[in-house]
């Protein structure tokens, strides 16, 4: 079990649209670079674009960034496309023996170094920019 594929993709369209910003950014172009379904980009975009991340226009092809690439951080693409709601990164079991010493006390012991990870996690994903990930991309087409 992972974290939604929806995470991974946000950040990628938000950097194609950075890449292609001289260009019509449509969802089949986006599609194309994600190697997904069309309605896939579109109903994520709807979520960037909730979360006023880029600017879309009924009826007009393309997409556009909202905010300053610098002002794009991971975590708001984290929480636009609802990877995950608060403090819900990891699942406990339920309904665990509570004639078991463990059973008993299990939920209580990890939930505390659960909710310390995912706050961890997240304070990365809020020193990361969408530049940050474009400069790396630019540098690694640079030398290769």
């Amino acid at each position: 079990m992972s974290i939604s594929s929806r995470f991974a993709v946000g950040i990628h369209i938000l950097t194609l649209i950075e890449f292609n910003k001289e260009g019509v950014t449509s969802s089949d172009f986006l599609a194309s670079s994600v190697n997904t379904n069309p309605a896939v980009i579109r109903k994520l975009m709807g979520m960037l674009k909730k979360a006023g991340l880029i600017e879309v226009h009924p009826g007009i092809a393309g997409a556009k960034l909202a905010k300053k690439l610098s002002d794009i951080t991971l975590f708001d693409v984290y929480k636009a496309v609802n990877v995950v709601q608060e403090k819900e990164l990891f699942s406990i079991h339920e309904n665990t023996q509570p004639e078991c010493p463990v059973g008993r006390n299990i939920q209580n012991t990890i939930e505390p170094i659960f909710a310390a990870a995912q706050g961890a996690m997240e304070k990365v994903l809020r020193n990361v920019t969408l530049e940050d990930v474009v400069k790396d991309i630019a540098a690694k087409e640079a030398i290769g």
